[in-house]
């Protein structure tokens, strides 16, 4: 395990892995400018000007634009000074998360927007796939133009591999292949097991999640976003879990039954399945809906697991879950998962009275067909990827 693994485990909280390694790639970046050149040369981003001049920062706050909804939060910074002009360029890592709504757009606008500036560039860099063909160069069509990038970080990883000698790039090397960020654009055979067993896989959860326990989630909650089958691929395809869920307040408040976690950073880690109720950052009622998570999980500490309960604008949530390990030994595993599952509908259903809030939930069934696609697209994704 390597260094910083062992420093990411010790957050007592949910891990921040994404916020982690940007802090270790900047911090590297900045001891070494000549390896962060040759990188963004390598993929024709900049040219052969002489900087004099290299500053980098991380987490940069940027207050919203007119059109913009809320202020922003630049992961790295790159300023590349001539002496007299300067480039500015946006990195927006993804490790297992996506993006989030509208945000490449926003980086553009602010982009855009930034005076005495020569080059103005975003680069999106992502673990996974995350195809971004609709974003053109120059981005949305501003005006200053802003040239955008799609990068991998296995990208990254080969270029890292030829500075392998320096111990901070030996670790940073370990920290990647732990968390699946080396990885090719070749099979494995995981891959061909996974290829050829999706089928039964799919079949088994979605035996789980039958008729009795969807009828029983709707009863509960008052709604069940339909059609399964498209929205819990959905869910599996960008936010590694297979859920069945209803929303309570548009995008800003819903619950999950179902499968989380099913791209864990190792093989030693197991998916969870049980119920999460989360709420979004930006929520008007998000401080009472926090305050009532806070009770339930004080009140019941051993059975309500927190993610990311603080004051903050980012998504909160409280999860009733168990391992999925912890039903391997049983002789019928699917039944004693479906128990639990509707064991979960009825934890949740006990603490509805600790919130002030109407729970009736949604079904996409009553939704114009562009409400299905942006049913589909816009549903919170930061838990998942914790």
């Amino acid at each position: 395990m390597s260094l910083f693994t062992n420093l990411l485990n010790l957050h007592s909280a949910s891990k921040p892995r994404e916020d982690f390694f940007t802090e270790i790639v900047a911090y590297f970046l900045s001891l070494n400018n000549d390896i962060l050149l040759n990188w963004l040369k390598h993929h024709s981003i900049i040219g052969d000007d002489k900087y004099s001049s290299i500053k980098i920062s991380t987490q940069q706050e940027h207050q919203a634009l007119a059109i913009h909804t809320e202020d922003s939060r630049l992961d790295i910074v790159v300023e590349l000074s001539t002496g007299l002009s300067t480039d500015v360029i946006f990195i927006e890592s993804k490790i297992g998360s996506t993006e989030g709504w509208r945000q490449l757009e926003k980086y553009a606008e602010i982009l855009s927007n930034l005076p005495n500036v020569r080059h103005r560039i975003l680069i999106y860099i992502t673990r996974d796939y995350d195809p971004k063909e609709e974003i053109k160069t120059p981005a949305f069509n501003l005006e200053p133009k802003v040239s955008f990038y799609q990068l991998r970080w296995h990208q990254f990883y080969a270029s890292l591999q030829q500075h392998a000698t320096d111990i901070l790039a030996q670790e940073i090397l370990i920290f990647m292949r732990n968390n699946k960020m080396s990885q090719n654009n070749q099979f494995s055979s995981v891959d061909l097991l996974t290829m050829m067993n999706f089928n039964k896989t799919l079949n088994l959860m979605e035996s789980t999640l039958n008729e009795e326990v969807q009828q029983k989630f709707k009863l509960a909650f008052g709604g069940l976003i339909k059609p399964i089958a498209s929205t819990s691929m959905t869910q599996w395809r960008w936010y590694s879990r297979y859920i069945i869920y209803t929303k309570f307040s548009g995008d800003n408040f819903w619950c999950g039954l179902g499968y989380f976690n099913l791209n864990p950073d190792n093989f030693t880690e197991y998916p969870y399945l049980g119920i999460c109720l989360e709420v979004y950052g930006n929520f008007v009622e998000r401080p009472k809906i926090i305050e009532s998570m806070h009770k339930v999980i004080n009140d019941q500490p051993n059975i309500w697991t927190p993610e990311n309960l603080t004051i903050l604008p980012d998504c909160s949530a409280i999860f009733y879950r168990k391992s999925l390990q912890e039903f391997l030994s049983q002789e019928n595993q699917l039944s004693a998962i479906k128990d639990f599952f509707l064991k979960s509908i009825n934890e949740l259903k006990n603490i509805q009275p600790d919130f002030n809030f109407p729970w009736k939930g949604v079904s996409i069934e009553t939704f114009t067909e562009a409400d299905k696609e942006k049913d589909l697209d816009t549903l919170p994704s930061s838990i998942a990827s914790l």
